[in-house]
């Protein structure tokens, strides 16, 4: 199985966002702050650090990947594919992740550090546990309808972005039970096709719209830096899978049993 981050202790989780902080100004933290300690997180090959920066002001963690390995054939389970692992990705994601108004990620910028070009990543406060831990422990949340609200997210997401690496020990919560989705360095596969089209249940209505409004003028220009121009491509073919599986969905369920509002 893949090592993913490592969870730690609450304590070593105190950081507390500073009040009032917009996610622009966590991006320009990320971007300029001085990193004064870094340390390895989990062994594996995603390169994982976990830093600690200080701009003066504020002193906050930050979550460095420097993965960035092309393979022109890998396989996997499913099959000989083109094969990219890259903390480009993690960007790509964050970036839709505005796009779309989930606020689901943490910020992410990109940045040179030691040397190598990283997704440097706001480190999440107060967190409480991952969803493995949440699941091991049977622990059942206390709003199961706004908890549900948002796995109905993650699974749209995560079949838009083609991301089958998703696992339980990267879908965290903080205290208030909101829920965060991390690493994804493995996503964004060229396929027009959905991986696992089941998992779409139901879907936020804005969420919905805003798929529909997503054009690739609009997507270049945002993602290029990150996605190549077949990746884009197919992140558009997926996106066109998802918007007509709810719209058929919608014409033989109606459309209180598949849309909410959340967002």
């Amino acid at each position: 199985m893949r090592k993913v981050l490592l969870m730690v202790s609450a304590a070593a989780m105190a950081a507390a966002q500073p009040p009032g902080l917009s996610r622009e100004e966590m991006e320009q933290f990320l971007r300029s702050a001085r990193i004064v300690e870094m340390r390895e997180l989990a062994p594996g090959v995603t390169s994982s650090r976990r830093a600690v920066l200080d701009d003066g002001k504020l002193r906050h963690d930050a979550h460095i990947q420097t993965v960035n390995i092309t393979k022109d054939v890998f396989e996997g389970t499913r099959g000989k594919i083109n094969f990219r692992d890259t903390y480009h990705y993690n960007l790509a994601a964050y970036e839709l992740d505005k796009l779309l108004g989930l606020n689901m990620m943490p910020p992410s910028v990109e940045r040179e550090v030691a040397g190598q070009w990283a997704a440097v990543t706001w480190w999440v406060d107060e967190t409480a546990m991952s969803e493995g831990a949440r699941v091991r422990g049977k622990l059942e949340p206390p709003d199961r309808d706004k908890w549900i609200k948002q796995m109905y997210i993650v699974r749209v997401f995560d079949q838009l972005i083609y991301n089958t690496d998703r696992n339980l020990e990267n879908l965290i919560y903080s205290k208030d039970w909101k829920l965060w989705m991390l690493d994804h360095t493995r996503a964004f596969r060229m396929f027009n096709t959905l991986p696992s089209p089941a998992n779409l249940v139901k879907c936020d209505r804005k969420l919905l719209s805003r798929l529909r409004g997503l054009n690739k003028d609009e997507l270049t220009s945002l993602l290029k830096p990150h996605l190549t121009s077949l990746e884009i491509d197919g992140l558009l073919g997926r996106r066109d899978a998802i918007v007509k599986w709810f719209d058929s969905e919608i014409a033989n369920k109606g459309e209180a049993a598949v849309l909410y509002d959340w967002l």
